[in-house]
């Protein structure tokens, strides 16, 4: 019985070296004559401001090649030359990938950069403007951005992740801000930093420039896509002490992009009573969007109302003199930022386009003489 029983385990052993050994000849074969490698691509842009993009790819032992055009998980194109060209319809920074396959099935990849600018820019002489000064008040703070850096008297940047109370996923950072030609820009960017898979900027006056009433014009252009969320807003300046929504909040401006939004913004104010309480309406345009010019957002804010605007055409007004809602009679400072997803807006999907910028060419707040 014993004997029996070793006569079959060394039968058995045998086996499996005969298997592993087959196995391994052909796993070594495979890999020697099969499998790619040395996998080269050149992206090039032969035309600016086009949108064509030309890609050749070369590998040892290719015996097809795929181009994939992220986040999309199929291929735009195939081919065995490694040869392609793409047409981007939309200016952005796009990530592209050539994998090249062996007879084996395997393939090695290699992911290059294509930035797509747009080839009919909007200039900021383009769209609404406003005066520097109105009847019955006198200008008392404005920015018109003209340096070359952030005046910190003014501003502050506000840092970090975690979501900002709306499941939003950007990593504000100090370094998607920049100033350029009289325009201070905010840029969404699709970038990992920090364990977020984008970025952006987020500019505050808190303890530097607060306001009680009076008028606020800001002249924007607006960016776009799914999942992009531009605001131009105001906090109580007492945020730290009474919490929010205690210390009240007037958005401006809000804009969440894709699904046919971005023609509509929306004017709003927050404020506690007995719990949080808000109201706002929406101004929607008659024809294209707020990317396609420069519009100026505003609101005229008294001791009884606020009142908002876009180039001077009013859509909303609220009644601020009910007791309830004191936050609004108590200085506020300013808010810029550009989130990236969250509740209110959703993701962005693969029709969005990144970088995403909100430009600011000038604020202005006047006060009643």
């Amino acid at each position: 019985m014993r004997s029996a029983v070793g006569l079959n385990v060394f039968f058995l052993c045998l086996l499996v070296l005969a298997f592993l050994s087959s196995c391994s000849k052909d796993e070594k074969n495979n890999t020697d004559t099969d499998n790619p490698s040395n996998l080269v691509v050149e992206v090039t842009i032969p035309i600016a401001d086009s949108g064509l993009v030309l890609i050749e790819a070369s590998a040892e032992n290719a015996a097809e090649y795929q181009l994939f055009i992220e986040p999309a998980d199929q291929p735009a194109a195939s081919n065995v030359t490694g040869k392609f060209e793409y047409v981007f319809t939309q200016p952005g920074t796009y990530e592209l990938t050539v994998r090249a396959y062996g007879a084996s099935g395997r393939f090695i990849a290699v992911t290059k950069v294509a930035v797509i600018t747009d080839n009919d820019p909007v200039t900021v002489e383009d769209g609404y403007l406003t005066p520097m000064q109105y009847p019955g008040y006198q200008l008392v703070w404005n920015d018109e951005f003209s340096g070359i850096t952030l005046n910190t008297q003014f501003w502050s940047h506000e840092s970090g992740a975690g979501g900002w109370g709306n499941n939003e996923l950007q990593h504000y950072r100090t370094e998607n801000t920049s100033i350029d030609g009289g325009v201070l820009t905010i840029e969404a960017r699709k970038e990992s930093y920090q364990g977020s898979n984008y970025t952006s900027s987020r500019l505050i006056t808190r303890n530097k420039k607060t306001f009680t009433y009076g008028r606020v014009d800001i002249r924007a252009l607006l960016p776009k896509g799914q999942g992009i969320w531009p605001a131009l807003w105001t906090l109580g300046n007492n945020i730290t002490s009474v919490g929010w929504p205690a210390c009240g909040e007037i958005d401006i401006m809000e804009m969440i992009g894709g699904g046919g939004r971005e023609k509509t913004v929306h004017g709003t104010v927050h404020w506690d009573n007995n719990g949080h309480n808000l109201t706002g309406q929406g101004y929607t345009l008659t024809s294209g969007i707020f990317a396609d010019e420069y519009h100026v957002f505003t609101i005229i804010w008294d001791e009884n109302s606020i009142k908002w605007y876009v180039n001077d055409t009013k859509f909303n007004e609220v009644d601020i003199t009910p007791a309830h809602m004191s936050e609004f009679h108590l200085p506020h400072f300013f808010i810029f930022n550009v989130a990236v997803g969250g509740n209110w807006p959703g993701n962005p999907n693969a029709t969005t386009t990144f970088p995403q910028q909100l430009k600011v060419d000038y604020i202005r707040v006047f006060q009643k003489t």
